[in-house]
């Protein structure tokens, strides 16, 4: 038998009708053990799977609510009502606010080794740390596996990331990834997924593996990986899951695309300098710039080792500067509290915080303006942060320690050893779907803020309008669509599109595309290299999509973002010629003939016509055609 890798090993037992192994850049169709949601992307992905006509969903499923939860007026609670209800009739798991974060509630409770998955969130990579396959998508794509229980992708390339050695102290797993980001950078994971193996696999702990293949989202990679060994079944064991364990690893003679070298023992403390995750440098280079605020805690460093770590750094100091924990689970604080660790940080003047994303993603915790914030988090995008002007690095837990307690930068002073405490069962916490008999009599409720998905027309045969907007570089989906105290809005798109849409970059933004939209015009959008990265939200491509944009020309795009802007009907093309860039100016009317899918595409602008490459695969015309994916969808599984 040919020998395989992991990555190989799982999506060759979940390829559906079998068959041979997908050259890389084939679309290979996998079916899905498990599809997930939070709120923030949920509300849109449950009403698409109604207006699909969805009785019941086919493979695990869950709702999580843990991105927007402040409930000051009607909107989140109303939403969340929405998501318990109809999560309940169509017998999908509902997780409420308060249980903890997505990521880390389902490394807790539901991924096991080998299993595929598919989550409406970037971070759902954070599985891989499990040894499984999951990929972070928009919500259509995840709507749409719930209903079949199967997920397209493009085949990646396997990167082999060889691990030696062990974390010297006051090193921590952070410090692995942001290597990693140093050496990659935010856009050349794309394509990828990257496997880590090697003796220094077994030198990293389950929740430490998940910090790595969380950031790995960071990168642009599809996903990342680790095997599941004995420090995974020790995991599973201690959560009394330990029949979920099988051991899964890389045939000895494994072939990859490529091959990174890290040796452990030989990393240095490191910090994402803003406004990005790849700036990385040396925290010994910033030692002593002066801080206003930490924050702990976020999908990627929430775990009961990385918060012990820090209240431990902590004990019998108090903290200098304005300094927030966000614990990854119930579970987890109340492991905290029964080891004593709570009430260190809080006599450390921690202010502890609800379960969930909360600063991460811009709800609460904003640092002063003009401030420098470090954070334990996966992005500091600009104005993510919720105040404009200020600046957020991203470090490792122990960094944050020694940064709180100084007020500035600071390299740890001392290695740690944290006290174990036993793991926590919260599963009480997860409201479970009704019985098939159950559903068919409950009713679902909808707040006045949740609005019906809009109607939308197939494409024209010639998209005819102007340059709305010309971007630049790493245009991220919070540029797009910022969340942050706009996430109330996510269930009314004409409200989310009219307030919110590239507000943060060109506040007249929507006024114009709306000016151009309704005098029978459409909008398109030029940019440059990486554009959409960071979060999987659908909503930068839906809201776009109901301003009347219908093309985005760039020169490279985010693996996610061109498939949510299919699924709503927008066309994704890219520069053939990237200095072609510079010949297109907002404002200049331009045209792009549609009208034949599988081209040739040009854009026709100041009597110049730029050639254009597709950036959608072949499968997604009759999609594109039929205006997105729901359209799409009825137009094919009609009554």
């Amino acid at each position: 038998m040919e020998s395989m890798n992991l990555t190989e090993k799982i999506i060759a037992r979940h390829l559906v009708g079998g068959g041979r192994l997908p050259q890389p850049g084939e679309v290979v169709t996998l079916t899905i053990d498990q599809a997930f949601t939070q709120d923030a992307t949920g509300t849109m992905s449950m009403l698409q799977l109604e207006a699909m006509g969805v009785k019941r969903v086919k493979p695990l499923s869950v709702n999580f609510v843990d991105h927007s939860m402040m409930q000051s007026g009607f909107r989140n609670p109303d939403d969340h009502e929405y998501l318990r209800t109809v999560s309940r009739k169509l017998g999908i798991i509902y997780s409420p606010p308060g249980t903890g974060i997505c990521h880390f509630l389902n490394i807790e409770n539901f991924v096991k080794p080998g299993m595929t998955g598919i989550g409406a969130d970037s971070h759902t990579v954070n599985a891989g740390g499990m040894g499984a396959i999951y990929f972070g998508a928009g919500g259509y794509d995840v709507a749409l596996a719930m209903a079949t229980g199967e997920y397209s992708v493009p085949m990646p390339l396997v990167v082999q990331v060889y691990l030696s050695g062990a974390l010297p102290a006051g090193v921590m797993a952070m410090d692995v990834i942001l290597k990693m980001l140093s050496l990659v950078g935010v856009k050349g994971g794309k394509g990828k997924i990257f496997e880590y193996t090697g003796p220094g696999v077994a030198n990293l702990s389950l929740t430490e593996r998940a910090t790595i293949t969380n950031m790995g989202a960071e990168m642009g990679a599809s996903t990342s990986i680790f095997p599941s060994d004995e420090r995974t079944r020790e995991y599973l064991e201690s959560r009394g899951r330990g029949g979920d364990y099988q051991p899964l690893a890389p045939d000895a003679d494994a072939a990859y695309a490529d091959r990174i070298e890290i040796d452990l023992s030989e990393l240095q403390p490191l910090i994402a300098i803003y406004p990005s995750p790849g700036n990385v440098e040396k925290i010994s280079d910033h030692v002593g710039t002066p801080i206003n605020q930490v924050c702990v805690g976020s999908c990627t460093n929430s775990s009961f080792e990385n918060i012990a770590s820090f209240a431990e750094m902590l004990k019998g100091q108090r903290v200098a500067v304005d300094t927030l924990l966000y614990p990854g689970s119930r579970a987890v604080a109340m492991q905290l509290a029964n080891s004593g660790y709570l009430t260190e940080l809080w006599n450390a003047g921690v202010r502890v915080m609800e379960n969930g994303c909360g600063a991460c993603i811009g709800q609460g915790g904003s640092p002063v303006s003009k401030g420098l914030s470090l954070r334990t988090f996966n992005r500091n995008f600009p104005k993510r942060s919720g105040t404009a002007d200020a600046q957020v690095h991203l470090v490792s837990p122990l960094v944050a320690a020694a940064s709180a307690v100084s007020g500035r930068i600071s390299l740890p002073d001392r290695s740690v050893a944290i006290t174990p405490a036993a793991q926590v069962n919260d599963t009480a916490s997860f409201v479970m779907p009704l019985t098939l008999e159950e559903a068919q009599k409950a009713e679902v409720v909808r707040g006045p803020n949740i609005m019906a998905l809009p109607d939308f027309d197939p494409l024209p045969d010639l998209i005819d309008g102007e340059v709305l907007l010309k971007l630049g570089d790493n245009i991220s989906t919070d540029d797009i669509q910022p969340a942050g105290t706009y996430l109330p809005l996510r269930s009314n798109v004409k409200e989310y599109a009219m307030q919110a849409t590239f507000n943060l970059l060109d506040p007249t933004f929507s006024k114009r595309a709306v000016a151009t939209r309704d005098a029978g015009g459409h909008g398109i959008l030029v940019g440059r290299e990486n554009y959409g990265q960071g979060s999987s939200r659908e909503h930068a491509a839906l809201c776009p999509r109901w301003l009347g944009i219908r093309a985005v020309v760039v020169a490279q795009f985010a693996r996610i973002h061109v498939a949510n802007l299919v699924n709503f009907g927008i066309v994704p093309l890219t520069f053939r010629n990237i200095e072609d860039y510079d010949n297109v100016l907002q404002g200049d009317k331009v045209s792009i003939d549609v009208s034949d899918l599988e081209g040739p595409f040009f854009l026709r602008v100041n009597g110049n016509q730029l050639p254009l490459n597709p950036a959608f695969e072949p499968k997604d015309i009759a999609v594109l055609k039929a205006g997105g994916a729901l359209p799409y969808f009825k137009a094919t599984h009609a009554a």
